[in-house]
């Protein structure tokens, strides 16, 4: 059986590219932020697909996308892929010490909140908002900061319904729309907390109910064609009607 390829052909390989590849050696890390994220996209997309082959083959280009600012930093003469592993290693070792080192066993955002200097210290503003969101509340749950069940979060997410609804009913102003906005930012806050603890993040939630829909609508709109209906000529009522049956057909 021939020598399958190892993680340091990969290394010699971007040093290669480097070192004769015109595109390649003019890259630097500024240059290549957003190749990081439209890779880490791309693997998530394939993730939710399930789909092996592609999973594998965008892993390949989120860790080309790590050789490549490893080698950058490298030249540069900061640190090179070994330092990268090596910082990897230490910081898994310091999240589990009742597995290495004989320590306690505690949870990773108890550890974490030690050493914060503030709930948001050291998380991108960047991401996504469900996701941070999401993160901060984990973040106030690892220091207590908690319900005990899912009953308090889901009675917030009707307070918060309830005041979306007053906000609804005064709207007209520019202040009130600015209220109403508020109060349905802290609705979508309180029902990412029932997600969370229950058990679920919103992220993938949401990608389910939006998948639902897709699926749906996609088959409501060949129904339509099939029956002769022009979608914006139908009204709503036709079209709730094409939904119902939609759902009976799954």
């Amino acid at each position: 059986m021939a020598d399958r390829p190892t993680l340091d052909d990969a290394v010699a390989l971007m040093r290669d590219l480097r070192a004769r590849c015109d595109w390649d050696r003019v890259q630097t890390h500024e240059s290549l932020r957003p190749y990081l994220i439209e890779e880490a996209h791309e693997l998530d997309d394939a993730l939710r697909r399930g789909d092996a082959g592609e999973v594998r083959a965008e892993l390949g280009d989120v860790l080309l996308q790590v050789l490549f600012h490893s080698v950058i930093a490298e030249e540069e003469g900061r640190f090179d892929v070994r330092d990268v592993a090596a910082a990897l290693i230490d910081k898994m070792r310091a999240r589990h010490p009742h597995l290495y080192g004989g320590g306690e066993r505690r949870s990773w955002e108890e550890m974490k909140a030690s050493a914060r200097a503030s709930i948001a210290d050291g998380l991108p503003a960047s991401l996504p908002a469900l996701h941070r969101a999401y993160r901060l509340q984990e973040r106030a749950a690892g220091v207590g900061f908690d319900w005990n069940d899912t009953e308090g979060p889901a009675q917030k997410v009707e307070e918060e319904l309830g005041e979306v609804r007053k906000e609804l009913a005064e709207r007209g102003s520019a202040h009130a729309d600015a209220r109403l906005e508020d109060e349905l930012g802290d609705l979508l806050f309180a029902c990412i907390n029932l997600c969370r603890r229950a058990g679920v993040h919103p992220a993938l939630a949401l990608d389910r109910a939006t998948d639902k829909f897709v699926r749906r609508f996609e088959a409501l709109e060949a129904l339509a064609r099939d029956r002769g209906i022009v979608l914006t000529n139908a009204g709503l009522p036709v079209l709730d009607s094409l939904w119902d049956d939609v759902k009976r057909a799954e």
